[in-house]
């Protein structure tokens, strides 16, 4: 994920190209860290030597922030990049990139939590539940109907929130982990990010930084 401030920057042909060689580079060290990929050099400059220069050029603030990546041996990967804000790359075993690529679609319009229901953390599950619990608590119901109603709503939730769980966006007649078991293939997982996610605007750091790298040409 790289951040810049403005759709003007966003559309701007040395921005986009320098998001693909850190894209290039990243797939090279197999998603390491952010800290590892501004370290490598391409055209004579190391990314981040890259990354300073445009500020200081673009007069914009512009962050590599995130950095993750998929594939292996035997894995199938489909990537689908929503208007540019909306990356999400999706992990097979077996099928083919066209499946892949239309679930990382679905991935993107649905946003799912996890891929399967054995991902979602016993914490999460415990939490659920307790909700549950006290939703059903004054139904008089006896404990054993009470949890058997707890049970199923839980299964209800999980089928709202893991992927395979969900009804394909594109047809809507098959969960993705039917269309997926009927391509003789294995969910292994997904990313997705959107850009920008969780991230408060700070103008003043900003401006430190370009006043830090104007104190130092």
């Amino acid at each position: 994920e790289v951040n810049c401030e403005t759709d003007f920057v966003a559309k701007d042909a040395t921005f986009n190209a320098y998001a693909k060689t850190c894209a290039t580079a990243a797939l090279a060290l197999e998603g390491e860290s952010v800290e590892t990929l501004m370290t490598q050099s391409a055209d004579g400059s190391t990314l981040e030597e890259s990354r300073q220069a445009m500020v200081a050029k673009i007069g914009e603030n512009i962050q590599v922030r995130r950095v993750e990546a998929r594939g292996g041996a035997g894995k199938v990967i489909g990537p689908y990049v929503h208007l540019g804000k909306i990356g999400v790359l999706v992990e097979l075993e077996g099928g083919n990139e066209e499946l892949a690529t239309d679930i990382a679609m679905h991935v993107a319009a649905m946003n799912p939590a996890y891929a399967t229901p054995e991902e979602v953390p016993e914490a999460e599950l415990a939490k659920e539940r307790e909700i549950l619990l006290a939703q059903v608590a004054d139904s008089g119901k006896p404990p054993e109907i009470m949890e058997k109603m707890v049970e199923g709503r839980l299964r209800k939730r999980l089928e709202e929130i893991c992927l395979v769980s969900q009804l394909f966006v594109k047809t809507n007649d098959k969960t993705v982990g039917k269309l997926v078991e009927e391509a003789g293939a294995k969910m292994i997982g997904f990313t997705r990010i959107v850009v920008g996610e969780g991230i408060e605007k700070k103008e003043d750091d900003f401006a430190a930084e370009v006043a830090k790298m104007a104190a130092g040409s």
